[in-house]
């Protein structure tokens, strides 16, 4: 009796079966406190029977969207009450509301009819839910990887402007799959991430899974060994992220770099494996090698600046001797001065010094 008396007071204009002009809790915002009490209070008595509830309802508006001439005309109006119908447990639930984006809208993300609202739900889910903690776990790499593609491939069935707002809310995506220890799921993601970074993807594209892939291997160790495995096999790829690293060194942590020249000795190896084969594509294992050779060169310009360091201790020196002759009045007086004589450093030196001095004056002359 309820359903049919909300249905029958409360008719949805036809040509935005969303209500996508209206609050997300329209028409129930408009009803006063006192009606808002009664209907929840009759929902929380009746509890086992609100999924039959909620069942009855859609089946009743699909029935009066089929009461409309033309039917077959009527088949996207009817997805699209199912969809709003549905997203309705979101609004309150971030884990709900992401539940049934990834089940019923992610799937028809591409339906020229159903993406605008696919986007716009998942647009205005996130946005009442800014702290995305409670969506951690709902969205993996089988989930993940197909909304990367949608928001930077070109060409794909969304429209130009549906791909720049979803790519807006990748980030928030990106949060939501990686959860709260990035540092033990990144490794997970690697392999999709490099397979995907050829040559030939466009440049945003590129820009992104670069990046994607120096984090995984930033914060997860376990990315290296995953990259060791996929390496002859993606030597394209590979490339790409070498040389990315080698322009991004400097910003490298010392961890970072520690596992990458393990890593790149490796890749020196199999190069020279594939090399003598003739496997792998000349032009890709070259241009690999050549990547790891730069980076190898890079590696041992770290080591210790020994010239720095000789250069830094003569000034510590000159400066605490200068200190202990101000300090005494002569050098001859100074601690340096007694240390000198004590050990036979200083008479040693000075003959040696009067020796130079005679002979290059002879040599003058």
């Amino acid at each position: 009796d309820l359903a049919g008396y909300l249905n029958y007071k409360l008719q949805a204009p036809r040509s935005d079966p969303v209500l996508s002009q209206h609050p997300h809790d329209y028409p129930y915002c408009l009803v006063s406190k006192e009606l808002r009490s009664i209907i929840r209070s009759l929902l929380a008595k009746a509890s086992g029977f609100l999924e039959l509830f909620f069942d009855h309802c859609i089946y009743t508006m699909l029935q009066e969207l089929d009461k409309a001439q033309g039917q077959s005309q009527n088949r996207p109006a009817k997805c699209l009450t199912v969809l709003w119908a549905l997203g309705q447990a979101g609004f309150s639930d971030l884990h709900e509301g992401l539940k049934v984006w990834l089940g019923v809208m992610l799937p028809v993300l591409g339906i020229k009819s159903l993406s605008p609202y696919a986007v716009s739900y998942l647009d205005r889910l996130l946005m009442m839910h800014p702290n995305l903690t409670k969506g951690f776990g709902m969205i993996g790499p089988k989930d993940f990887f197909p909304l990367l593609d949608f928001a930077f491939m070109p060409n794909n069935s969304l429209s130009p402007s549906l791909q720049e707002q979803l790519r807006r809310l990748y980030p928030r995506l990106k949060v939501l799959a990686l959860g709260a220890r990035p540092e033990a799921a990144l490794h997970s993601y690697f392999p999709s991430f490099l397979s995907r970074a050829t040559p030939a993807c466009p440049p945003a594209m590129k820009e992104e899974l670069l990046s994607s892939l120096s984090q995984c291997l930033s914060l997860d160790p376990l990315s290296f060994s995953v990259w060791r495995q996929l390496y002859s096999k993606h030597l394209a790829q590979s490339s790409l992220l070498l040389n990315h690293l080698l322009q991004s060194w400097e910003s490298c942590s010392k961890k970072v770099q520690q596992s990458l020249q393990e890593t790149v000795r490796s890749f020196k190896v199999t190069n020279e494996e594939l090399a003598a084969r003739g496997a792998g594509g000349d032009t890709d294992v070259a241009a690999c090698d050549t990547a790891c050779k730069e980076l190898l060169c890079k590696m041992k310009g770290r080591g210790l600046p020994w010239s720095r360091l000789l250069l830094v201790l003569l000034l510590l020196a000159a400066g605490l001797l200068l200190h202990d002759v101000r300090t005494h009045g002569s050098f001859q007086a100074s601690s340096c001065a007694r240390l000198l004589r004590s050990s036979g450093v200083l008479p040693a030196s000075q003959l040696a010094w009067q020796k130079v001095s005679r002979a290059c004056l002879q040599g003058y002359r």
